[in-house]
Formats: structure tokens, C-alpha cells, sequence
């Protein structure tokens, strides 16, 4: 009888206390593999955009991919290449490969047409990262083609820097 007691008492304290709060995503999330470049965007901001609606950009879980935990990233099945069994690529999940539409771009188009903010062109979310290279140019250890060369601030020429 004290064994029941006791794993009752047991019971009633567990139920009374806190729940582990369920993994919370990241404020920003980095998509590093696309060809233009990195994807960098706010999860917080597009979660709060969405009202909380996770399924706007995570979908349900499919058979040839059964998810292994509510709204897992879309790395996790979109892969590139695909892996078997799945149709959609990492980049054909965001959007076509001529980004007129698709999960993002169709939002975007959407957002922009509402409150003219969000980013339609592909350099506005795609950023080369700047990849460290030997013996730099005016003692400069990286070079990328995106920065000040991208938008026309001269050349490599003995006139682009002081």
C-alpha cells in the first residue's frame, strides 16, 4: 500500500512539473551551397511574418522522406544532389531554377506587391562569401568578385585603391 502511495505521490509531482520546452530554431539560418552564393535569411522575422504558421515553408512530411521531427530544416531531405527517392533538389525546394517561382520567390513576389520590402532580385538574398586566397593582392588575404567590384567601384587596376 506504501508502494502505491508513494508512486502516486510520484505521479502527481512529475505531472505538476515544467515541460521541456521543445527546440526552438535558430533567429537566422545560413544556406551555404547555392551556386550565387549564400542564403542568409531571419527565421525569427519570417516566422513572425507568417503569424507562426510553420507549414507556409515546411511542408508536411512525405512518404519517400518521412521527417524525423516537426519542421526539420530543408537540408535534411532536400539535398543536393537529390537523394533517392526524392523528386524536389535543395534549390528547387526554395524555387525554380529560373526563380520566377516557388516557395520563396512566390512570398517575396507577394510581399512585394503588398508593402514593396522584400527582395526580388537574385544578388538580394544570394552573397558570394570571400574565400581566402595566398599571397592577396595589397596585402589583402581574400577576394571575392561580390563587394566594391560588384558595383562598379573600379577594377584591379593600380587605380582601384589608394
Amino acid at each position: 500500500m506504501r508502494a502505491l502511495l508513494a508512486g502516486l505521490c510520484c505521479a502527481a509531482l512529475a505531472a505538476q512539473a515544467p515541460k521541456t520546452p521543445a527546440p526552438s530554431a535558430p533567429e537566422t539560418i545560413t544556406l551555404r551551397d547555392a551556386a550565387l552564393g549564400a542564403v542568409t535569411f531571419n527565421h525569427k522575422l519570417h516566422d513572425q511574418r507568417t503569424g507562426g504558421k510553420c507549414q507556409t515553408c515546411h511542408h508536411a512530411s512525405k512518404p519517400e522522406k518521412p521527417e524525423t521531427r516537426p519542421n526539420q530544416p530543408c537540408r535534411d531531405c532536400h539535398t543536393k544532389p537529390p537523394s533517392a527517392g526524392m523528386k524536389t533538389s535543395r534549390q528547387a525546394a526554395f524555387h525554380n531554377p529560373t526563380a520566377q517561382s516557388g516557395v520563396c520567390i512566390d512570398c517575396h513576389k507577394k510581399q512585394a506587391a503588398a508593402a514593396g520590402k522584400a527582395p526580388l532580385k537574385c544578388a538580394e538574398c544570394h552573397r558570394k562569401e570571400a574565400k581566402p586566397v595566398a599571397g592577396g593582392r595589397y596585402g589583402q588575404p581574400w577576394h571575392s568578385t561580390a563587394g566594391v567590384h560588384a558595383v562598379g567601384f573600379g577594377s584591379h587596376g593600380a587605380d582601384s585603391l589608394p
